[in-house]
């Protein structure tokens, strides 16, 4: 068997929670391979509506094995809150969530590190989550870092060696924070951890494939957020794209089976870095407005425009994406005319490629469609599709050479078209 992966192609926030909890039927592993508490993978359904920080979003169906692998960075405290918030929906966990052994730990001073740097950096501020997530994976490269198996292992001295060192750093930018109370939390985040199995998940996960088990590989943000390919420097710190999930699980790239894809209709954007096809506008309002762009684990109002899709191409290469998920269609329901990024303008030249570098001086170059003014939300079939979004749908087929597989029509795990 192969490991399907499933990853945003945007600047992250694409949906992609909703879509391992439609596909996971089918699979008999779901693990999550990077990032951490910053990306909050929303699920709708039954009613209910679910916010999942770091455990995969497969763990809605009961007898799904679901691993946080080792590309993963765990905040003890923040996945206290998360397992805890589950388990009073009647969701026990302990049985069918395993976290890795190298996943590194998000200490309590790395929260204050992020808040530091971040200040110190004044108007050139990256926009950051402040949940510690640059500075976990520095100390990673570093060599300095703690890692889950290290609970096991002579825990309190590698903790303290840590903590040492992230106060004379702190101390540097005359930083002041109230350590007790973080380090209560968690504290008690850790006796959380205890309660679950810790695993050698590079080791489980290849045995699963011997064994003819399915797995699916989960991302977090999105691959324009990505360390090396993304926006830089306003990007995560890991990769998110498909190499990640090799490095983030511990499968060999042999082993990599479909990418699914998962993009907006439209674009959208947290915090600070370049955004081409934003819009300024009463239509981005519109588009904040409908799709209810804020986020899910900061709260924060979501950047909005049109479908820039030089940089989905630039996304779908990286990737090797073979397959497509359109996400949040009946969101441009309201709009007489939908237009689509084919190119940028850059000094005067037109450019078909995704740069180096994009800035304000990146000029998006439209193309107009015709919207389908039609509620989506009741659609529960392709046929029943209207013309203008059929061949808006052809429009992007075209465009980006690879088919569209899932369209998304409404937030409820119900509403998930797949087309033949």
């Amino acid at each position: 068997m192969k490991v399907d992966v499933l990853l945003g192609l945007q600047w992250g926030d694409e949906g992609k929670g909703k879509v391992v909890d439609v596909l996971t039927p089918r699979y008999d592993v779901v693990s999550r391979f990077q990032g951490g508490p910053n990306a909050g993978h929303t699920l709708e359904f039954n009613g209910q509506k679910y916010v999942l920080r770091s455990i995969p979003s497969g763990i809605f169906q009961g007898d799904k094995v679901n691993i946080i692998g080792n590309g993963v960075v765990l905040d003890p405290a923040l996945f206290k809150v998360e397992v805890e918030a589950l388990e009073a929906s009647g969701h026990d966990l302990t049985k069918r969530l395993y976290i890795s052994k190298k996943a590194h730990l998000i200490l309590p001073t790395h929260r204050l590190l992020d808040a530091a740097y971040e200040s110190a950096k004044g108007d050139s501020k990256i926009g950051t989550t402040g949940k510690g997530i640059g500075p976990t994976y520095t100390d990673k490269i570093s060599r300095n870092g703690v890692r889950v198996g290290d609970i096991l292992h002579n825990f309190d001295t590698k903790y303290a060696q840590a903590i040492a060192k992230h106060k004379a750093i702190l101390a540097q930018y005359n930083f002041q924070y109230d350590l007790a109370s973080i380090e209560k939390e968690w504290f008690a985040g850790i006796e959380k951890l205890k309660q679950f199995t810790f695993i050698d998940s590079e080791h489980t996960i290849n045995k699963y494939l011997a064994d003819g088990k399915s797995v699916l590989a989960e991302g977090a943000q999105g691959t324009m957020l990505d360390i090396d390919f993304g926006s830089y420097p306003f990007v995560t710190s890991s990769n998110t794209i498909c190499a990640g999930a090799c490095t983030g699980l511990g499968v060999a790239p042999r082993n990599i089976g479909d990418v699914f894809g998962i993009f907006k209709a439209y674009c959208t954007r947290v915090g600070s870095g370049p955004f081409p096809t934003e819009l300024f506008d009463n239509t981005g309002d519109t588009l904040r407005e409908l799709g209810y762009e804020f986020g899910s684990v900061t709260g924060r109002p979501r950047r909005c425009g049109w479908i820039d899709l030089v940089a989905l191409k630039y996304a779908i290469m990286i990737n090797g994406v073979t397959k497509l998920i359109m996400m949040k269609s009946d969101v441009m329901d309201a709009f007489e005319t939908i237009k689509a990024c084919v190119a940028y303008k850059i000094n005067g030249n037109t450019v078909n490629e995704f740069p180096f570098e994009i800035n304000e001086n990146t000029e998006p170059v439209y193309v107009e469609l015709p919207g389908w003014k039609t509620n989506m939300t009741k659609v529960q079939k392709e046929s029943e599709f209207p013309q203008a979004f059929k061949n808006y749908l052809s429009f992007l087929e075209k465009e980006l050479n690879v088919p569209i597989y899932i369209v998304s029509v409404g937030p409820d795990r119900d509403q998930t078209i797949l087309r033949k």
